[in-house]
């Protein structure tokens, strides 16, 4: 979708959007713009229009019948943040969808964040919209009118000084947007498509097309590295596992990398310990992790942000057969640690433990994962925020902030030494399941946070609570592209 600076007042806009707060409904600068026969009666219908939060509708032009105007009700303008404009830009790009409109025209000034420049609000409308934008249409047959789109937003502003920085910000946000929906793509593709060496290609196709580096090692490779903990959880597939490794460089070469690593089990199938029915048809998600890493790192290439960055994802088929990793078996990681296999289904962070230990060789000044980790997570937070653990307080606080600002919420859960009691085995260094149903989000991280303690940073985000979108979110069913843009927040914060 295209994006387009308008100075104000100087053209008539293409299906303007009168967006409008309760308080203020008469008062839109856009009635300006139109024919006196349409003002006046866009006018008369205003009068008449609640302006609730997200009423909307759509009024012909006396002079141009087939020509619309759209009114958008913000509700009460004391209620208004940075979530609720994410929430309005989104219904907003669907309604003019629905309505097969090809364009339409914004005022920037309506939906501005309190306390946030024009340039921000920009940038975050814009990705919003192209959030909003898209659906997973990958298997489905094309209608012969196409599936409907728009083609272009015109985004005008109240005074034309900020001309270049709101077209420049309208860029970055459509580009962020775009890999968002990359790693939905991603992680919208069936299992039986989308298996551990596909999605290494679709990380190198992505690499050549955007400017970073991917190496990929097979299971040979990952023998010799002694990587007993991802392998265990490989071996009962046909498919062979992937470490997939990509490396940007826009950093000083002497400044310390930041290191992302998602979680690829490209089908979850729960091995030995099978999900039951109803809990298998998502499972091609449980790669969301690594989809995001692979997207983050195509943003941060494509936005030239003067970072180093490395991600990492263990791409690998969590599968039942009859040389599947049994309950009972001890796994001998590659740091050395042993893992005794309580429930095959807790597979997650075994495979992360190696990719992990893997990290240590860049010796980064951070490290954040994520994963689609625990269904205790979903269970704590529902499907609005993931979970974020951290020994470091200053650390949680800055990835609140970034959260905040990608749209990827997350709320902190504890990591106390109490619940260390879950971890220990009788026969190896580590167990990899709870004993007892009880904190399960919380057991996963510190399972992990063994394996992280030679880091300087380092955090968890735990995004199986966010892995798809809910009908309030105004997205397409499916995969939410969690936490991508929040690596992006990360990599421009901290670089």
């Amino acid at each position: 979708m295209k994006y387009s600076y308008r100075s104000p007042y100087k053209e008539k806009p293409q299906t303007p959007v009168i967006a409008v707060f309760a308080e203020q409904k008469m008062s839109h600068p856009f009635l300006r713009t139109l024919d006196e026969q349409d003002a006046r009666y866009v006018s008369a219908i205003l009068k008449d229009f609640k302006a609730g939060w997200l009423e909307m509708d759509a009024v012909s032009l006396p002079s141009r019948p087939a020509a619309h105007a759209i009114l958008l009700g913000l509700g009460d303008r004391k209620k208004w943040t940075h979530r609720k404009m994410y929430l309005a830009t989104r219904k907003l790009v669907q309604y003019v969808k629905g309505a097969k409109e090809k364009t339409c025209s914004v005022l920037l000034d309506d939906v501005k964040i309190p306390g946030l420049s024009l340039e921000h609000t920009a940038e975050r409308f814009a990705r919003e919209a192209e959030l909003a934008q898209y659906e997973f249409n990958h298997y489905r047959e094309t209608p012969k009118e196409g599936w409907p789109s728009i083609d272009e937003i015109f985004v005008y502003t109240k005074v034309s000084s900020a001309s270049r920085s709101v077209q420049k910000a309208l860029e970055r946000g459509g580009i962020v947007g775009e890999q968002v929906n990359r790693s939905r793509e991603l992680a919208n593709i069936p299992g039986g498509d989308m298996t551990p060496k596909r999605l290494a290609a679709a990380a190198q196709e992505d690499g050549k097309r955007f400017g970073f580096t991917v190496t990929v090692l097979g299971e040979p490779e990952m023998k010799k590295l002694k990587m007993g903990a991802l392998l265990g959880v490989s071996q009962g597939s046909d498919e062979e596992a992937q470490l997939i490794v990509m490396e940007y460089r826009g950093g000083a070469k002497s400044k310390k990398p930041i290191v992302f690593v998602g979680k690829g089990i490209t089908f979850d199938t729960g091995g030995i310990n099978l999900k039951p029915t109803g809990a298998l048809d998502e499972m091609h998600m449980d790669m969301s992790g690594g989809a995001a890493v692979l997207a983050a790192l195509g943003a941060i290439a494509r936005l030239k942000l003067r970072v180093n960055v490395v991600g990492i994802i263990p791409a690998v088929e969590n599968m039942p057969s009859g040389s599947s990793y049994r309950p009972g078996d001890i796994l001998r990681s590659m740091s050395g640690k042993t893992i005794e296999v309580c429930n095959t289904d807790a597979e997650g962070r075994v495979v992360l433990a190696d990719a992990l230990t893997y990290a240590e060789r860049y010796d980064p000044s951070l490290v954040v994962d994520c994963a689609t980790l625990t269904g205790a997570c979903m269970v704590a937070l529902a499907r609005y925020a993931s979970g974020l653990f951290s020994y470091d307080e200053s650390l949680v606080s800055r990835l609140r902030t970034y959260g905040e600002q990608s749209g990827d919420y997350l709320w902190p859960l504890p990591l106390w030494e109490e619940y260390e009691e879950e971890l220990k085995s009788k026969v190896a260094d580590l167990s990899n399941a709870n004993k007892t149903r009880n904190a399960g989000a919380t057991n996963g991280a510190l399972f992990l946070a063994q394996f992280a303690k030679k880091f300087p940073r380092w955090a968890h985000v735990d995004i199986a609570s966010s892995m798809t979108t809910a009908p309030d979110m105004f997205l397409a069913a499916g995969s939410r592209g969690a936490a991508t843009a929040l690596f992006v927040e990360i990599a421009r914060g901290e670089s």
